[in-house]
């Protein structure tokens, strides 16, 4: 009887922790999906570990970056766009810069998870449905039409609170798919270790650059957008100054765990393929390669794990956009405006032009849109720290020594990667 009691609650302990998580798990969403896995899958295979110090420090300038902004939010009462076009010299530009850039950048991505997403529901099919190997154009874009049309009209009838659960599902089985797959194969603790130290290996890939995967990851697992959009869902959440320590624990929460993931993914790859000589530049190669070494039930588990990290990104990038134009008029996101309609739609729209005119897999556009991602950057963190170093927006509110230490570091950090993937895209191509 004792042992029943205790059970019961442990269940629903854990059940509640896991459907309390804030707006991290938006964070979660954004930075991780077909495309963050197929960069994780492509640097594990191609160079092994030693790319884990990128990742480390772009969670780590991440995680202070959606503190800093969740923050400023919760003690000023406004929106950071608004802010940036109220209180910066040429404000109003730099907002609107950073929404386009953002929103292209997001929608140029979504394209790449619908087509990968669509194109694995696919494969599921065919290895059941003999017959749609000689409609795989066709069947690929009906599957992309159903889940867009899915999606949309789970947006037009749901609300933050609606939107948060259903990516804590796709998150949920995402995180634990990729961690359970890392029992199966996993590279040595040592090459873990000499990850931590900077170095940008020479690429044999005759698209992708070294420095262009340094870029990329960073511009996936530091996205912009990761932060841009907290405070929209900070007031989603009807957070306020009290929440202050809760913000915090979210944002470091969603930090770690987006490390924790994309790390796994990346071992993985290394565990089975690196060794091996096997890059892989599809999401999809990853079975075949990986089925001797752990067997088909650890790829039954990552082929999984990689379609929920596909549909978890689909909300969060289908929202970007209303989402940072609702911020800069410094409102909340309404989703029965007829403003978040059409936005939507668009981007529903601009979402089945991968499946529709690319068909097959776009790995290379998913990557080089990464590396896209990561100009705008120091724009997005310069901003802030004017901000938040404001005396009399921050209401008697003083950043501490630590957290401005963190921001400059985040801003050194996001130069130097923004130059290393023009240097890599020059080099790459021209």
């Amino acid at each position: 009887m004792e042992l029943t009691k205790n059970k019961k609650p442990l269940l629903k302990r854990i059940l509640a922790l896991i459907l309390s998580f804030g707006p991290g798990i938006f964070a979660i969403g954004y930075t991780i999906g077909t495309g963050s896995v197929t960069s994780m899958i492509k640097a594990g295979s191609a160079y092994g570990m030693q790319l884990t110090w990128v990742l480390l420090l772009s969670c780590l300038f991440s995680g202070i970056l959606m503190f800093v902004y969740g923050n400023y939010t919760l003690i000023t009462g406004e929106t950071v766009l608004y802010s940036f076009k109220k209180y910066l010299k040429a404000g109003k530009f730099i907002a609107i810069l950073i929404i386009v850039g953002v929103s292209v950048g997001q929608w140029g991505s979504l394209m790449g998870i619908l087509t990968i997403s669509a194109n694995m529901l696919y494969e599921i099919f065919a290895i059941n449905f003999d017959s749609l190997k000689a409609y795989e154009y066709e069947t690929v874009l009906l599957i992309s039409i159903i889940i867009v049309g899915v999606f949309y009209a789970i947006m037009l009838v749901g609300k933050y609170t609606f939107f948060e659960k259903i990516l804590v599902v796709f998150v949920s089985f995402m995180g634990l798919s990729f961690i359970i797959s890392l029992f199966f194969v996993h590279p040595l603790p040592s090459e873990v270790l000499e990850g931590l130290i900077p170095y940008i290996p020479e690429s044999k890939d005759p698209m992708v650059s070294g420095k262009m995967m340094v870029a990329a990851f960073v511009g996936t697992t530091m996205a912009a957008a990761t932060f841009l959009s907290r405070p929209l869902f900070v007031k989603g959440k009807n957070w306020s100054i009290k929440d202050l320590g809760k913000q915090r624990k979210d944002a470091i929460t969603a930090a770690i765990l987006v490390f924790i993931i994309s790390g796994a993914i990346m071992a993985v790859a290394s565990g089975a393929l690196y060794h091996q000589g096997n890059p892989v530049n599809n999401v999809l190669d990853m079975a075949k390669p990986l089925e001797p070494i752990a067997g088909s039930f650890a790829v039954a588990i990552f082929f999984f794990g990689t379609l929920s990290a596909g549909l978890s990104s689909i909300f969060p990038c289908l929202l970007i956009a209303p989402l940072l134009i609702a911020d800069y008029q410094s409102g909340t996101l309404d989703t029965n405006s007829k403003q978040f309609r059409i936005i939507t739609g668009i981007a529903c729209l601009v979402a089945l032009i991968g499946p529709a005119f690319f068909g097959g897999k776009p790995i290379l556009v998913q990557i080089l849109s990464q590396v896209f991602n990561v100009f705008i950057l120091p724009v997005v963190v310069l901003g802030i720290i004017l901000l938040v170093n404001n005396k009399k927006l921050m209401k008697g509110y003083k950043t501490s020594l630590g957290v401005n230490i963190g921001l400059f570091a985040a801003l050194f950090f996001s130069c130097i990667v923004s130059y290393t993937g023009v240097v890599g895209l020059v080099t790459k191509y021209l």
